[in-house]
């Protein structure tokens, strides 16, 4: 499961010419935040996280997805902060209603031809300035998560680093309350078979890929898992990683999610890099920038 990334893949993300597999990778990605974007035009009030879930399924399976890291999710409300959740059966969608102001998040996970994509997009039904100042300072986390895993530092210290810096923002952390709390996890290439089973939601052959991959890591002291304990006490491994800081306050969530390549170079700009820059939230900070 693990993909191994060349050197060759220098430069900027919005210059650079990708290796085929990487345009693999970053195609399903485009395709599924392309699948975000045109659900999240279509929610209303009344729309339960259920309807969501399904339309982001359908929008998928149209476009030929058959297999998949995790079915998509979908949370509404106060759930977008995951209040009170304390069991895993609580990430699932439910049929909380969405009203007028209320933020949401759909994420999802497909795989297809494949390649794997893991994606996070925040919107709010109507204007929200306390919603748009989490996603802009969502953006810090960004700069500051790519600038450390370049400096090869353990990853249990920059999820320490990150959560520092949400408690100076005034946010909690709510990525900690995924299971063991991870900000992040590997991905890679599947192989495409006709009929891929789902267990608890995720797909067998990428659990079994995870197994894997954690197996062999253990045995070589590193994780596939970005958490803050101490299986994750070990420099950024070569690979795609998912990567979803989610910031909680006051009952509402928000959090990106995309796909983080790191490489074996000794260059700093060629050692890692968001595998993507032209992504809805990216964009909307540029924008706010510009303005």
């Amino acid at each position: 499961m693990v993909t191994m990334v060349s050197t060759a893949t220098a430069g900027s993300a919005a210059s650079r010419e990708l290796t085929a597999e990487l345009q693999g990778f970053r195609e399903v990605q485009r395709l599924t935040y392309a699948c975000a974007e045109a659900v999240a035009a279509q929610l209303k009030p009344g729309v339960t996280e259920r309807d969501a879930a399904r339309m982001q399924r359908e929008w998928l399976r149209e476009r030929g997805v058959r297999d998949w890291f995790h079915l998509p999710f979908a949370w509404f409300g106060d759930r977008t902060a995951f209040a009170g959740f304390r069991i895993p059966l609580q990430f699932f969608p439910t049929d909380r209603p969405l009203e007028p102001g209320m933020p949401f998040i759909l994420d999802m996970a497909p795989v297809h031809g494949g390649f794997t994509a893991d994606i996070g997009y925040s919107g709010c039904l109507g204007p929200d300035p306390l919603h748009d100042r989490l996603m802009a300072d969502l953006l810090v986390h960004r700069e500051l998560i790519l600038r450390e895993v370049r400096e090869r530092r353990p990853l249990r210290e920059i999820y320490e680093d990150v959560d520092r810096l949400m408690t100076r923002q005034g946010y909690a952390n709510r990525h900690r309350a995924y299971p063991f709390g991870v900000i992040a996890h590997k991905v890679g290439r599947v192989r495409e078979r006709r009929w891929s089973p789902t267990l608890f939601g995720f797909g067998t052959q990428t659990l079994r890929g995870l197994a894997s991959d954690a197996l062999h890591g253990h045995r070589e002291g590193w994780s596939p898992l970005w958490s803050p304990y101490r299986f994750s006490d070990h420099p950024p491994r070569p690979g795609l990683w998912a990567v979803e800081p989610h910031l909680g306050f006051r009952g509402i969530g928000a959090k990106f999610e995309e796909l983080l390549v790191v490489t074996d170079s000794r260059d700093p700009e060629e050692s890692a890099f968001w595998l993507d820059d032209d992504l809805p939230h990216v964009r909307r900070g540029q924008e706010e920038r510009a303005a």
